[in-house]
Order: C-alpha cells, then structure tokens, then sequence
C-alpha cells in the first residue's frame, strides 16, 4: 500500500530505504539490470491505434529527458504512459499521433512519428549506445514507420496547427510531484503553439492502460514472481537481534540477482510500533523479540511492478492478540477476495472496501471494545502494472485482464499492532488468479514457513 504520487520510484536516489541497505548489498548484488525484456513492437503500435481511435485532433506526448535527477545513483526509468505507447526506455524521445482523417486536412506524413534526439558519440562514450534517428536499424528497433529528427517536431506541430485548433497531451495535475516534467513540456508547447488549445489525454491512456495484455502479465507475473522469492527469504531469516534494513537488504539482493532494475517503491521493513506507521521507509531500528514486522517490499522487473505486503512474528510465533489481529485482517481478505469477479468494484455500497471494514467490525475489538474497522485507514486496493499505483479511473468496475491488489490493513498504535496482508490478483473472466498464492497468507502457514527457515529445511 503504497503513495499515489510515487513519483519517487522513478528517483532512485531518492529512496531513502535504499539508501540504508545499499552498502550491505552492493559486494553481493549484481549491477541493476538496464536491458527490459519488451513486449513485441505490434502490442505497442496496437495501442497507440486504439488511441487514435478515440481522438479528433493531433496527439504529443515527451519521454522524460534523463535529467529527472542529479544524483549518482539516477537510474534511467521511462515516463510510464510514455512507455505503454512506444516501449521506448532512452532518453529524450516524443511521440505525434495523428487522428484518423487528417490526411484531408494538410497532413502529409505518416499518422504516426517518433522522434528522437541526434547520436552524441562523446556522451555514450560515457552512457553506451543510443538510437538515433537517422540509425539504419531505427524503424525496426522502435517499431515507427516514420523516425524524425527530435528538431523536426516544432515545424510539424505548426503544420498542424493550420488545420487543428486543438492538441491533446499528458498535462500537469494536482499530484504531480517531484521533476516538473508535464509542466516543463506544457510550457513548450504553449511557447511553440500558442495559439493551439491543450487538451488531457491522460484519462484515455489510463482506461487503455487497466486491461493486461497477455505479455505484460508475463512481466507482471515476473515481478511478482521474484517478489515472493523476496518474502520467502525473509520469513525464514527473520528472528530478533536483526536490523529492519538487513532484512530489506536480502529482499533486494534478490530482486536485483533476478533481473529486477530498481524497487517498485521504498522498501517498507517496520517492528514493533514501526508497524503502524504506513508509509514507513527509515529501516533503521533493531527488531525485538516479542515484535510483529509488516514486510511492504516489491520489484520491477522490466518496467512492471510487484506490491506485496506480509506480517510476521519477530520470533516465529505470533502472540495470541497479534494473531487475533492477524486473523481478523486475512478473514477480510478472504472476505473481499470471494466476490472479486468482473462486474465488482472496490468503493460504494457493496464494494470490496466496505466488505473488508463491515468483517473487521464484526470479528475483533480494540482495548475500549470499539470495532476494529476505525482501524482499517487506507483502500483495500489499486491497479497494478508500470506503476505501483496505476493509471486509471480507481473507481471503474473491474474487468477481466484487471490486475489489482487486495490489501486490508489494521493499525492499533496503542497497541504496537500493526498487520497488513497484501495480494497481486488477476481478474479472469469468471473471478479472480492469486498471483501470488506461492506466498503464504495464513498465520499458521507463515510460522510454518518461519520454522522451515529455522530448522534450515527448504
């Protein structure tokens, strides 16, 4: 259960949990991956089409310019509804999408066209090979009939501008955070254009956005995959006297030596009272014996993200009110997780959200007897794909090809309580694939797995 603005995984220095484990890791861990395994260049030009489609007038969208951050611990990682559109994870780009028909209004180009950025030997002596527009290999590598100049765009967006008074682009919002990047190029194009109106494209990336394709819920599937491998790992290190961060390290020595190239956000690692702090990043104390520890840790692998969440037993065994506590939060996943189908929907009378509160109310009390719903603070879930928090209405009706979490949490600070369990799930035609069913849920399933770790067994 992550920020919506998690602007910050594509700042990886910014991460202030990594910045903790790096040291640990880095002798151990491989380099992060920098080659993504891309989906076929025919799954990203039927998207752009099914775009097009839904448009009456020209469509320019930038890439991010790999100056998001000075630090030296900047990896690149593409704009993501840039992404979905073209694949492409270089520096610099912008894509044009011509509506279907403008051909009769003046345009006599290609109604698609990637631009992109002149080679600079000097600068991939430093940064490696890039691909540039007048490249031989440049339209099969990205897949664009039409590759021009990144210069070329100001005069086509004025040839268009002759016969279209309107351009759709990905403008700035109310939880933009961090690089101003869609008010940068916003600005541009008011320099450029400004006689053209600006109008939000980012609704109809979203929609497209919510349904899987079949490869990338291979990726997904990836992701998740070695996210699990991450959380079997530490349950079965866990036990008192450790760090919160030397455990966060072995999850992402994992994710790292699987492929993964950076974290899907901040590790969340926190014992003891650290459990009922949600967006918990410090990792830095000493987990006691007698502590439960939320485990909030996932990776990207080849853009697309894991968001898994486990409670454990510092000791390996749960206390009797740590695992009532734990008892009541799985019986409300096991609650909401029966009726997610196509057709339901998280918020709203009957939703998946009230269904999960309405358990916890009817299953456990605080210290005073008050119901433990007051005590469930965040959504049950989100949509999950290139990023953690992915586009789209969160409110829309789920559908086959869905991916979402489901993640209800209880948080008794008094108490030093803290318990979340949290899913990857795919909704199918006629319900709903656990994506991460290899990860135990239960209580009695994750003290045995704990006691694996500790006899050694595997």
């Amino acid at each position: 259960m992550k920020r919506a603005d998690i602007f910050s995984r594509t700042r990886t220095g910014a991460l202030t949990a990594l910045a903790a484990v790096i040291a640990l890791i880095a002798m151990a861990a491989p380099a992060r991956a920098q080659i993504r395994q891309r989906e076929p260049n025919s799954e990203y030009a039927a998207r752009r089409e099914r775009l097009r489609a839904q448009v009456d007038a020209p469509v320019v969208i930038f890439g991010y310019t790999g100056r998001e951050s000075a630090s030296e611990a900047y990896v690149f990682n593409q704009d993501t509804n840039f992404y979905y559109l073209t694949g492409h994870n270089e520096e610099g780009a912008a894509l044009l999408i011509i509506p279907n028909g403008a051909a009769a209004k003046g345009w006599t180009g290609s109604n698609e066209v990637f631009y992109l950025p002149p080679r600079n030997p000097a600068l991939e002596r430093w940064n490696g090979p890039r691909i540039g527009p007048d490249d031989p290999g440049a339209h099969e590598k990205t897949g664009f009939a039409e590759v021009r100049q990144f210069s070329a765009l100001v005069a086509d967006l004025k040839t268009l501008a002759k016969n279209h008074s309107t351009l759709y682009t990905l403008l700035p919002g109310r939880n933009d955070a961090g690089y101003p990047h869609l008010q940068n190029w916003t600005d541009w194009l008011a320099k450029n254009d400004p006689d053209v109106k600006l109008v939000q494209i980012a609704p109809k990336i979203g929609a497209l956005r919510q349904i899987k394709s079949q490869t990338e819920i291979a990726l997904l599937t990836r992701a998740i995959e070695l996210s699990v491998d991450a959380h079997l790992a530490a349950m079965k290190m866990m036990s008192p006297g450790l760090m919160e961060y030397q455990v966060a390290a072995r999850m992402l020595e994992i994710h790292q030596a699987g492929g993964c190239e950076t974290e899907a956000y901040a590790p969340i690692v926190g014992a003891g009272f650290n459990s009922t702090v949600l967006h918990y990043d410090k990792v830095g104390a000493r987990i006691e014996d007698g502590d439960i520890v939320v485990l909030d840790v996932g990776g990207q692998f080849s853009g697309y993200t894991a968001d898994i969440t486990r409670t454990l037993p510092a000791n390996g065994k749960y206390t009797s009110r740590q695992r009532e506590i734990y008892d009541v939060v799985y019986g409300a996943q096991q609650a909401a997780l029966a009726v997610v189908k196509p057709g339901a929907h998280f918020g709203g009378a009957g939703g998946l959200q009230q269904i999960a509160r309405d358990y916890m109310d009817a299953h456990g009390k605080d210290l005073h007897g008050a119901p433990l719903g007051k005590y469930f603070i965040h959504g049950l879930g989100h949509h999950l794909g290139l990023d953690v928090h992915d586009a789209g209405d969160p409110g829309r009706t789920l559908e086959p090809g869905m991916v979402i979490t489901i993640e209800p949490g209880i948080y008794i600070p008094e108490e030093k309580i803290g318990v979340r369990i949290e899913d990857d799930v795919l909704v199918t035609e006629t319900g709903y694939k656990l994506l991460t069913e290899r990860l135990p849920r239960s209580a009695d399933d994750v003290e045995k797995m704990m006691a694996q770790g500790k006899s050694g067994s595997r």
